[in-house]
């Protein structure tokens, strides 16, 4: 990626920006291919899901993702480039289309700035191949025309547009400029915030149809045996709820609902353009790379959070007790190392699982470090991790592989890597939990459980029940 140390988006004129994209066309037509040009600049406060809203259509491509506890998030729509793949290599495909990219990139203005250059947005469904007719490819990453993201106090928006060595200057010019004029007088921080489209009203809760695909109970008997034989030491089995409005669901309303319930958890959307769009508040981060360094988690073994201070303690206490939780998150902590330490890793993590609380349920939790070796990419790493026993088993292969004729549905982009990354080699990815991938009126639901031996069959059906809660809720506002 070139760099230029100027930002014609703050010049004086539309006439500055025009000689800018000139440079740029001749530098495409250096070797006839297209130049990605990106322009960052920091704008006023802006809330990136009230951006994202006030343009929504559900034929465009976005993504979304936000921490509210810690203040990040960030947006992008409409899609400049896009990239499909699939099968065991479909990681290492969308590396080498980000690679290219970036090779004929002109990045200018605020690069530097949190969230600065142009980003890639990633979904990978859970299983490397997906059956036709399916919401989502195996693995998409998209470049978006414009994104507005947030770190902290800082806000800023990056408009992307292709320059070909035939390019119309300025047509390019105008449409830039007036994305820049508008992220310049936005102002959402003062209550002024764009109008949206109109969409309906959410329906009631006694509107809702809810419809059990598959058999859990069967699905969980067929897994102990699994187990039993000594085929797997852990399968995770999902429940799926088609759950039935009178009405269009909004997708980025029903987010907004769970950010501000599960504020310490990854709010998301993916959007496939053909209006459907899959949401969660997930728990879980894949794995992060900032600075040279990668983040990953283990996060395995649940109970139910108390009425008071005291029930709660007790239950936090037994969980990190619990033979059968440590057992389940000792499998996830192992696969993590014999997966990431062949990369040249070199894993830091505390000796006991701590508890991660959320509003509805508590976690046993250990967190992961090591600096990224030379010429490992984040997301060669996230091959490797992706699926992690948390959402898969283990062994990973013999339990993945019975996964679907156990549950008797199509995971899809549910317990996928749905994340970004930068142009500095950085990014982050979430585990598609805790999840609903919605079509209209109906909304797809997702929980699952992990099963070791000694798993008790009611035990996992209520652990289901109480994951299901956090989307159940956010559909009945």
């Amino acid at each position: 990626m070139t760099i230029l140390p100027i930002n014609p988006a703050a010049n004086a004129s539309p006439e500055a920006l025009v000689a800018f994209l000139r440079q740029c066309r001749e530098a495409a037509r250096t070797d006839g291919r297209e130049r990605l040009v990106s322009i960052s600049l920091k704008v006023g406060a802006l809330d990136p899901l009230a951006v994202l809203e006030a343009i929504f259509e559900p034929g465009e491509l976005h993504f979304y993702a936000e921490r509210p506890s810690i203040q990040t998030a960030i947006a992008g729509a409409e899609a400049l480039l896009v990239h499909e793949a699939s099968g065991p290599d479909r990681f290492g495909s969308v590396q080498r289309f980000i690679d290219d990219v970036l090779a004929r990139t002109i990045a200018v203005g605020e690069v530097d700035a949190p969230f600065g250059g142009p980003h890639f947005f990633n979904a990978f469904t859970f299983l490397d191949e997906v059956t036709a007719g399916e919401a989502f490819p195996s693995a998409r990453v998209f470049v978006p025309r414009w994104q507005v993201a947030r770190a902290g106090e800082v806000t800023t928006a990056v408009a992307n547009l292709l320059v070909a060595p035939d390019a119309d200057l300025a047509t390019l010019a105008e449409r830039v400029w007036r994305a820049h004029e508008k992220f310049k007088h936005c102002d959402y921080a003062r209550g002024n915030a764009a109008p949206t489209a109109a969409v309906p009203e959410r329906a009631g809760p006694s509107t809702f149809q809810t419809t059990e695909v598959g058999d859990y109970r069967a699905a969980v008997t067929g897994g102990l045996a699994a187990i039993a034989e000594g085929a797997v030491n852990k399968i995770v089995l999902a429940r799926a709820l088609d759950m039935r409005a009178a009405a269009p669901l909004h997708p980025l309303h029903l987010l907004n609902g769970l950010r501000e319930r599960f504020p310490g958890c990854y709010s998301f959307s993916v959007a496939n353009g053909r209006g459907q769009s899959f949401i969660g508040a997930s728990p879980e981060r894949l794995v992060r790379v900032s600075k040279g360094v990668l983040e990953t988690e283990a996060l395995a073994g649940s109970a139910r959070r108390g009425q008071g201070a005291s029930e709660d303690a007790a239950l936090g206490a037994a969980l990190l007790a619990s033979e059968k939780d440590r057992r389940e998150h000792l499998h996830v902590l192992d696969s993590i190392r014999r997966r990431l330490e062949p990369l040249g890793l070199v894993l830091d993590f505390p000796a006991q699982p701590l508890l991660r609380k959320l509003a509805n349920v508590q976690h046993l939790y250990t967190p992961v470090s090591a600096a990224l070796p030379e010429g490992v990419s984040l997301l060669a790493a996230l091959a490797q991790l992706h699926p992690t026993p948390a959402v898969g088993g283990t062994p990973r292969e013999a339990a993945v592989g019975r996964i679907g004729a156990l549950e008797g549905f199509s995971r899809g982009l549910y317990a996928g890597a749905i994340g970004w990354v930068n142009a500095r080699g950085g990014g982050e990815f979430l585990v598609g939990i805790r999840s609903a991938l919605i079509d209209g009126e109906t909304a797809r639901v997702y929980a699952g459980a992990g099963i070791v031996a000694g798993s008790d069959m009611e035990r996992e059906f209520a652990e289901t029940e109480l994951k299901f809660h956090a989307m159940r809720d956010a559909l009945r506002g």
